[in-house]
């Protein structure tokens, strides 16, 4: 599976258009229109939910999953919005953050969690702003952006309110994807990876017991027990139906 994914974007509504029969002005319903942002994100679930802000707000969305990935595209394109997320598989977001801000290319910088303790860390590393997970609120991805991009307009036409259901089949993914990292068996660094990736998922998808499960695992990687009861509750999502996003789901 490649490391970067580039989302095309179907034709929408111009500015000063408005579509017959509807009764509804989009003149100010693209206020990102002609923005790229990259998305350093490895899971597939928070990346459906941005992607479906960006197409909302006329937004380009990139998206890659490493901080290598990450490195090679920003090698050949410049994005005006780079959002990094701080648990990525091959290191620290926060020293993406640093590396980018040090290259002084002219982008803004936007660190995310589903912890809200890395707040801190993002800013301290150079991040202008921060998004906190679950990432389901349009108006306030909205607000950050047009905060940093002063020259976009500053309100849309769209209900910023509107609720965001990514496609369940990303959760299965992101799923699927811890259930194969555990079968093979986990070090300590991978344990914690694991640990930080599932919780971020799960809190994402609102599914507390899955979030508190992968938070066990990785506060004790010395118990098996936890690992396997891990195991037991991605298994047991895995052969049920897809869980729709917004609900949660019991253990």
């Amino acid at each position: 599976m490649p490391d970067t994914l580039t989302v095309e974007l179907p034709d929408l509504p111009l500015r000063g258009a408005s579509v017959p029969g509807t009764g509804r002005d989009f003149t100010t319903a693209l206020p990102l229109r002609g923005v790229t942002i990259l998305a350093v994100e490895d899971s597939r679930f928070a990346s459906e939910a941005l992607r479906l802000m960006c197409q909302r707000l006329g937004a380009r969305l990139r998206r890659a999953e490493t901080i290598l990935a990450a490195q090679s595209h920003l090698k050949l394109y410049r994005p005006n919005v780079v959002i990094v997320d701080l648990g990525l598989p091959d290191g620290r977001g926060e020293a993406l953050i640093s590396e980018i801000k040090a290259s002084g290319q002219p982008v803004v910088v936007l660190g995310t969690s589903g912890d809200a303790s890395g707040r801190a860390s993002a800013l301290a590393a150079g991040a202008v702003g921060f998004l906190d997970k679950p990432l389901e609120s349009l108006a306030a991805f909205q607000a950050l952006l047009i905060r940093h991009l002063p020259d976009r307009v500053a309100a849309v036409a769209l209900d910023p309110d509107a609720p965001l259901y990514p496609d369940s089949l990303a959760l299965r993914d992101d799923l699927a994807r811890a259930a194969a990292l555990i079968e093979a068996g986990t070090s300590s660094e991978t344990q914690a990876y694991l640990s930080r990736f599932l919780s971020g998922v799960a809190h994402h998808a609102h599914d507390t017991a899955l979030a508190e499960a992968a938070e066990s695992a990785g506060a004790a990687p010395q118990m098996p027990g936890r690992l396997e009861t891990l195991r037991s509750m991605l298994q047991h999502r895995l052969d049920g139906p897809d869980a729709a996003f917004g609900c949660s789901v019991s253990g």
